[in-house]
């Protein structure tokens, strides 16, 4: 592999995160573009220049990416093009929980599934030969389970990688209607190949035999085959293990499945298989009952005892007599609750409370469009300050719709990050249409949810930097201002101007809310052997408002005896942001310090 692009998104973001580490080492080039789209077109140009290539992202991800996508299924490539579709069953990070497989299936694009961290180093190995063979890319879905798990990879021998390669001028590139219904045809020809190939594949395997059989695909393999285990079943069951999804290797399952009377499919999110399979039976007129999601459940990722209560009922076993071998312990108790929250020292906590505290004074009635990013726990109490959150820059593009039909005042919060990925076109929009609604980009110059990547507002060595007020301001937006958000006076005083020019003019007022985030400051003082003193609260002035813990809500700070605030010095990172929200100057640091030789790493 000569080239590889990502757009960061969990969890997905480590496969280049740890491709950056040894670029140099390999002398291969690797890139955070700007998002997905743009990712998946940087890698395909290189797969149809002859350099093998990779692109990563998310499941959600690859609905940015899906246009280019479903066009390179027409076109084909010149060498090995891998999409790896990292899906998040159960939604631990994400919106939604699709199901990615399909993908393959619309786009007439193969889908390889590992069932563990080292099958998934094999498959993709398997899978740039694959793609090379045939010139056309491959989907490799991967879950949060395989990209989160540590196990022993044998990496091999790394050969050296192709990174240049020479674009040949072919009609099946211009995708003009012509050149595409010849593609389609030769498309359709390409799967039917396919199928044959993926039929030998040594991915896909039948182990023991018996009258009754399980498909699994991906890590659901590994949970069948340890539900097995634990009902002291092996050969008397026919298991099936699919790891090329799509097409489905037909030939090997109806060789697997003639003597089968039952089979139960196992996979996770969707019954992408169990369709699959549904059809070939039909097709072939196989005498196969077909059980799958009616015995296991749609929502939510598999467990090893969610496969055995399946297991269980399509072997008819009693499942009360193996209680003890086959059900987890129930290991919960009663924990107190700990909700996600914004870190100490934050940027985005000093802006969520002034525009709080705006609204409360100014009795305005908000609907706040909020985006994905660190900023989307400003939904949490107490700041309550994201109303609608449904994908990357929709804030921006619902403010537009709700601006035009709601008497509220519509404020919009976005990244920097995804305001370069998905906000300008809806912030054009916003311009064009005349949308009156205030729109907050909160500028932390890092893409800091996924693990603090770099975004076009970064201003790295390595990298052009681009301020976002400067692209506001072309796209022809009057009112542009840009303020430091620990500043909550002046804060407040900007809400007040852009709530003003929204009303009069009818049209958007852009805020940029810029300072660094936290853990990055923390991080270039560490290197530089600085610290910021931890502050303190003066109990003689302290009256126990409340504002600092129960408003302000900073988890550094907590209400000690007397309701009288306290400061946890090992949390608090000195940023000194409560000072600006203490009525009474109670709030100080623990000594006496430089302010300016800290300060200036904030900015």
């Amino acid at each position: 592999m000569g080239v590889a692009a990502a757009y960061p998104g969990t969890p997905s973001s480590e496969i280049v995160e740890s491709l950056m580490q040894v670029r140099d080492l390999l002398g291969i080039y690797v890139e955070w573009s700007v998002n997905e789209k743009v990712a998946f077109e940087v890698a395909y140009a290189a797969a149809i220049s002859g350099v093998r290539s990779l692109v990563a992202m998310k499941h959600v991800g690859l609905n940015v990416a899906s246009d280019p996508l479903m066009s390179s299924a027409y076109t084909g490539v010149k060498e090995g093009f891998v999409i790896v579709s990292a899906d998040d069953p159960s939604m631990w990070s994400s919106q939604n929980e699709q199901d990615n497989r399909f993908y393959g299936l619309h786009a007439y694009i193969p889908v390889f599934e590992p069932s563990s961290p080292a099958e998934a180093k094999e498959l993709t190995k398997y899978s740039y030969g694959f793609s090379s063979q045939f010139k056309h890319p491959v989907i490799l879905r991967i879950t949060t389970r395989i990209s989160h798990t540590r196990a022993v990879v044998d990496l091999g021998e790394v050969g050296k990688p192709k990174t240049k390669g020479v674009f040949i001028k072919e009609p099946r590139y211009v995708l003009i209607p012509t050149n595409a219904r010849r593609n389609k045809l030769e498309l359709v020809e390409k799967i039917n190949r396919m199928v044959k190939e993926l039929s030998k594949s040594p991915f896909n395997k039948v182990e023991g035999s018996g009258g009754l059989a399980v498909i699994a695909s991906g890590i659901a393999y590994l949970y069948v085959k340890e539900a097995l285990e634990k009902l002291k079943l092996g050969s008397e069951v026919t298991l099936i293990k699919l790891s090329t999804v799509y097409p489905i290797p037909k030939y090997l399952l109806i060789d697997a499945l003639k003597d089968v009377k039952k089979v139960l499919v196992v996979e996770e999110v969707d019954p992408f298989v169990e369709i699959l399979v549904r059809g070939l039976v039909s097709e072939e007129g196989l005498n196969v009952e077909i059980y799958g999601k009616n015995y296991l459940g749609y929502p939510f990722e598999l467990t090893v005892e969610r496969v055995y209560k399946a297991l269980s009922r399509f072997l008819n076993i009693d499942t009360a007599l193996r209680s003890e071998e086959g059900s987890k312990r129930d290991l919960r108790a009663e924990l107190p609750q700990r909700p996600p929250t914004l870190c100490p020292g934050c940027p985005y906590r000093p802006l969520f409370y002034a525009v709080k505290m705006f609204a409360i004074r100014n009795k305005l009635n908000l609907v706040a469009a909020g985006d994905i990013g660190c900023y989307s726990l400003g939904y949490n109490p107490p700041f309550n300050l994201q109303d609608i959150i449904i994908e990357m820059g929709g804030g921006l593009g619902v403010a537009n719709g709700l601006a035009k039909v709601v008497e509220n005042t519509i404020i919009t919060f976005i990244g920097d990050s995804t305001f370069f990925h998905a906000g300008i076109p809806p912030l054009i929009n916003a311009f064009v249409n005349r949308s009156p609604q205030i729109v907050v980009i909160l500028d932390n110059e890092v893409t800091a949810m996924t693990g603090h990547q770099p975004s076009p507002s970064s201003r790295f060595k390595d990298r052009a930097y681009v301020p976002i007020e400067n692209v506001v301001k072309g796209i022809g937006i009057r009112f542009v201002k840009v303020v430091d958000p620990f500043n909550i006076r002046r804060v407040m005083n900007v809400l007040s101007s852009a709530l003003e020019h929204v009303r009069k003019y009818k049209e958007p007022a852009v805020i940029v809310a810029r300072r660094r985030c936290a853990l990055e400051v923390m991080r270039d003082l560490g290197r530089l052997s600085l610290t910021a003193p931890s502050y303190i609260i003066d109990p003689h002035k302290c009256i126990a408002c409340g504002l600092c813990y129960n408003w302000f809500s900073c988890p550094a700070i907590v209400p000690g005896s007397e309701g009288k605030a306290l400061i946890d010095p090992e949390l608090c990172v000195g940023c000194g942001a409560c000072v600006n929200v203490c009525p009474v100057d109670a709030i100080k640091p623990s000594k006496p310090y430089d302010k300016e030789s800290i300060e200036k790493y904030w900015f």
